[in-house]
């Protein structure tokens, strides 16, 4: 297990340990996107991680995609982040914010102007949005003009600069999960016809940009994209996998960001590619077995051994696991997850999960 526990440099961070916390949506935001005394300690709690990567956070307004979300795109978002960033650091962790544009993975309802959520095509997601109300269908998003991408462009790099503004170390573009990046790369939610739709090329375009203007906002060693090959969350769709992944990587190399964060989705095969194909730093959510779910340790201690990856990032581990790394060390017990608790509601289940005596 002592791979887990050897330090590493990326980018100009200096990480004391190869676990990482994968971003989770939590909806514990308060009304108008801040974050909370309670999200405060939620991540102090965690800060044991070598990086912390925080819930999904919206660069703008028309990037939210779910309710009690937390933004980075006004002054008292900014503010509240900061007291986040300064109790995982007086705990001498490291703290990156995911920065994520839902894209047509949103509603109406989310938006002061009421306007349709915005993606590559008018090609609804199929998906639902769960509101105090009750469920609501995403509708059919309103396709993106030249003008609105490089709007989105704008705004994420924007919200990366709040994000240095507020005390963090980086960032992480969120290109995963069936979100605003995925569904440009998607030639399911992609039909386009224009220089960002089409050839595997053009799709890729857009997060070839946004990252290249974050990275040109706080620098590229600040900066992290996490991408989820094959994935089909939120009705997403790619039929040309290995070689869309294969250009994206060779795109985004000359860059030079901190890392890149590849969510498995069982499909080790195409993890191999992507690895043998990137330069730098490569963190890996393992996919996990059914005979193990979540991911266990060993599935990260496996990965670093065999050189599949450079760090490891869990999710339901740290959620339920404050003190992870000390838990690893004693061999267990973990904590189980309760699932009743994931979103919204109040400490219970989010601060609340005992560490070892």
């Amino acid at each position: 297990m002592q791979e887990l526990f050897e330090p590493l440099s990326t980018g100009k961070l200096e990480l004391r340990n190869r676990l990482v916390m994968a971003p989770m949506t939590r909806s514990r935001a308060a009304d108008g996107g801040t974050v909370t005394e309670l999200t405060v300690e939620y991540y102090r709690q965690r800060a044991a991680a070598g990086l912390i990567i925080t819930e999904g956070t919206q660069p703008s307004v028309q990037g939210q995609g779910y309710i009690s979300t937390p933004g980075l795109h006004a002054d008292d978002q900014v503010a509240a982040w900061r007291a986040v960033t300064g109790a995982v650091h007086a705990e001498g962790g490291r703290i990156f914010a995911q920065l994520m544009h839902a894209g047509r993975v949103g509603h109406p309802v989310l938006y002061p102007d009421g306007r349709p959520p915005l993606g590559p095509s008018p090609i609804a997601s199929g998906e639902k949005l769960f509101t105090p109300e009750g469920m609501l269908d995403h509708p059919v998003p309103r396709e993106m003009s030249v003008d609105d991408i490089g709007q989105a462009v704008a705004d994420f790099a924007a919200s990366a600069r709040n994000a240095i503004e507020a005390g963090f170390d980086g960032v992480e573009l969120h290109g995963a999960n069936g979100y605003l990046i995925q569904q440009f790369l998607s030639d399911g939610s992609n039909a386009r016809t224009d220089a960002y739709g089409g050839t595997v090329e053009n799709r890729i375009r857009f997060a070839v940009e946004a990252v290249r203007a974050v990275a040109d906002a706080i620098g590229p060693e600040r900066v992290g994209l996490r991408v989820s090959p094959g994935g089909t969350a939120n009705g997403v769709h790619e039929s040309d996998t290995p070689e869309l992944y294969s250009a994206l990587v060779a795109a985004l190399a000359p860059i030079g960001i901190a890392y890149l964060h590849i969510m498995e989705l069982g499909d080790r095969k195409t993890t191999l590619r992507i690895r043998a194909e990137w330069p730098g730093t490569l963190i890996l959510n393992p996919h996990p077995t059914p005979q193990s779910f979540p991911a266990r340790p060993e599935a990260g201690i496996e990965a670093l051994r065999e050189g599949v990856a450079d760090a490891v990032a869990f999710a339901q581990l740290w959620l339920a696991n404050p003190d992870l790394p000390a838990r690893i060390r004693a061999g267990g017990p973990y904590n189980e997850a309760d699932q009743a608790t994931f979103y919204g509601g109040d400490h219970r289940g989010y601060t609340d999960y005992p560490v070892l005596a």
